[in-house]
């Protein structure tokens, strides 16, 4: 599994962190600027969660 975020999609909501703290992490202004990574296989469900949680639909899951 692989997770992309656009950074230029994300506005600051936090709301991918605040439903997965663990894989999600954020500028101190709030922004997910993270870019493309791959989760450990235990926090797949989270980066999944949080995904769905970004109302900007910055974050997208790949499926390799």
């Amino acid at each position: 599994m692989k997770v992309v975020v656009d950074r230029n999609r994300c506005q600051g909501h936090a709301t991918c962190n605040l439903a997965a703290p663990e894989v999600y992490i954020l500028t101190d202004d709030g922004f997910n600027e993270m870019g493309i990574f791959n989760p450990s296989p235990e926090n797949e469900a989270l980066a999944r969660k949080g995904a769905l949680a970004c109302p900007e639909r910055a974050i997208t899951i790949v499926e390799e």
